[in-house]
């Protein structure tokens, strides 16, 4: 037994993915200045830990190869 079913249109993909980009549009909200304090805090932090791992593994690199 074949089971055919209709593949989605071009057109009703991007009409499910623009209600898919609205919806999450109206839950997220603006940070408040706490909010916003912290991520820049967790995110500044991130990036000085993985500059530093990427020094220390440039370091090791240099001094054994």
């Amino acid at each position: 037994m074949e089971y055919n079913e209709a593949k989605p249109s071009l057109l009703f993909k991007i009409k499910n993915y623009l209600k898919e980009c609205w919806r999450v549009l109206r839950v997220t909200k603006k940070p408040n200045a706490m909010e916003f304090k912290t991520i820049v805090k967790v995110s500044g932090l991130g990036i000085i830990i993985i500059g530093l791992v990427g020094f220390l593994v440039q370091m090791v690199k240099q001094l054994f190869f």
